[in-house]
């Protein structure tokens, strides 16, 4: 994948360790800010290559790559494939344009760019997205959690979780306290870093943990071809009426999730020793997960076929057919779930900084006032805790919130500042592309809440009527 500059030509390679290391403190406070004291941060050079590809690697890599493989039961293999690279290209394309607006105004957040094309209102809505959006993804990756540890119910069935399994139905492998104890032992620590650059040996774990999923399913896969037990998959969707061609629709929602990433762009750039390699730190950070997500998908849809359900670990929470099924089947889930935990403070981040800019403007940067910062931090776990515990239908609802902020975050937001355009530097074919991402955006997604919500209401009449 290969895109423009990430900066105007007449800029030069930079290094962290030639200017005030304060962004990466503040990154969606005023300006006026940056200039303040760093005391604490002086021995901190600058964030390397490799750990930025691997925070921006599990930004993107979140809960939505078991999403993936039900998105080619929709469109069928081809479609599917080539919409996964599709989406990466134009992923990178908005980064590109962000950054490069970004640049040209001196900002050093998302929201100050934003702020800078739209004022203070364009300001304010891009960080209450951002609040919304990661508020609901990180709900949801509690409650993945919890049933793939402790169990659920629905439909008066239980499914056991890992723990219940192994251990049996006790006080402490029930879901309250396993979340109660996650959240505590590893989400607490976790979120209490000021930069996002500590969280680098984490977000590689957390990566590898994404390839060890991959490692197990292209093997069973193999081990079934040659075993004969794989039927040749659908190639292309099928499509007889109208209603079934809006329904290809609903996957654009789940691609938009699976490369979001923007929010946390501004903060692993600021970090950067040499700010000049942000270029190399998106392609390399997108070829890595479209490449994961390629092969999941791939092999995902391989495995299941038409039998792939939305999210494809439920489908290894039955008989795989194969020898040690059980023993694989387990450590897809817990590699999957310790993902995922290790995915939570890369999203909480962005979370904070976004809370603290839109109620705290004014105030002196947020790694600076120690008071703040683990008021906030409590404040937000405590929400994301209680949401995941007493609200577990509030996955429905993130359905349409989450992918509504998600996709003004990742391409009507890039495309709507560069359509405004304050610096003169966006060309013809930007604006040209530009226009079509909001086109294609917002048709789409209209499309796909009216196509889920007519599914929740259709799927709530039956039930009503069976009672």
């Amino acid at each position: 994948m290969t895109i423009g500059s990430l900066a105007p030509k007449a800029e030069k390679k930079k290094s962290r360790k030639n200017k005030a290391v304060v962004n990466e403190n503040a990154p969606l406070l005023p300006k006026t800010h940056v200039q303040e004291s760093d005391a604490g941060f002086d021995d901190f050079n600058g964030a390397s290559f490799s750990g930025a590809v691997f925070n921006l690697s599990t930004t993107i890599i979140g809960a939505g790559i078991m999403a993936l493989p039900a998105t080619l039961k929709q469109l069928g293999m081809v479609p599917g494939l080539a919409a996964i690279i599709i989406m990466a290209l134009l992923t990178e394309k908005s980064i590109e344009l962000l950054i490069r607006f970004t640049r040209a105004g001196k900002s050093v957040s998302y929201a100050g760019l934003m702020g800078d094309s739209f004022g203070k209102y364009g300001r304010a809505l891009v960080q209450i997205c951002v609040i919304i959006n990661n508020i609901g993804v990180l709900i949801v990756y509690m409650i993945i959690i919890g049933d793939v540890l402790s169990g659920t119910s629905s439909s008066g069935d239980h499914h056991y979780g890992i723990l219940e399994g192994w251990f049996g139905l006790h006080w402490w492998t029930g879901r309250t306290f396993v979340v109660l104890f996650t959240t505590l032992a590893i989400f607490a620590p976790l979120a209490s870093f000021k930069r996002i650059d500590s969280l680098r040996f984490t977000s590689a774990l957390s990566v590898a943990l994404a390839v060890v999923f991959l490692v197990i399913a292209v093997g069973i896969a193999v081990v079934k071809i040659i075993s004969g037990g794989i039927a040749m998959p659908r190639l292309f969707p099928v499509t007889t009426d109208v209603a079934s061609f809006f329904k290809l629709f609903t996957v654009v929602p789940v691609f938009v999730t699976a490369y979001i990433c923007h929010y946390n762009v501004h903060s692993i750039d600021n970090e950067l020793e040499d700010s000049s390699q942000m270029r190399g730190v998106v392609q390399t950070a997108l070829f890595l997960c479209s490449s994961v997500y390629v092969m999941i998908s791939f092999f995902g849809f391989l495995l299941f076929g038409d039998g792939t359900l939305d999210d494809v670990l439920a489908n290894f929470d039955t008989d795989l057919g194969i020898p040690f099924g059980s023993v694989l089947n387990d450590a897809v889930r817990i590699s999957y779930a310790l993902h995922l935990m290790l995915v939570f403070p890369v999203v909480f981040y962005p979370l904070r900084l976004n809370i603290d800019g839109l109620f705290f403007s004014s105030s002196r940067p947020l790694a600076l006032d120690n008071f703040r910062f683990a008021s906030l931090t409590i404040a937000l776990v405590s929400v994301i805790f209680l949401g995941a515990n007493c609200i577990p239908s509030i996955w429905d609802a993130f359905q349409f919130t989450g992918a509504t902020a998600a996709v003004c975050i990742g391409f009507i937001f890039p495309a709507a500042i560069t359509l405004r355009d304050r610096y003169n530097i966006a060309t013809k074919s930007d604006k040209i592309l530009s226009v079509i991402m909001i086109v294609l955006a917002v048709f789409s997604n209209a499309v796909a809440i009216y196509s889920d919500a007519y599914a929740l209401i259709k799927q709530n009449k039956t039930s009503t009527s069976r009672e």
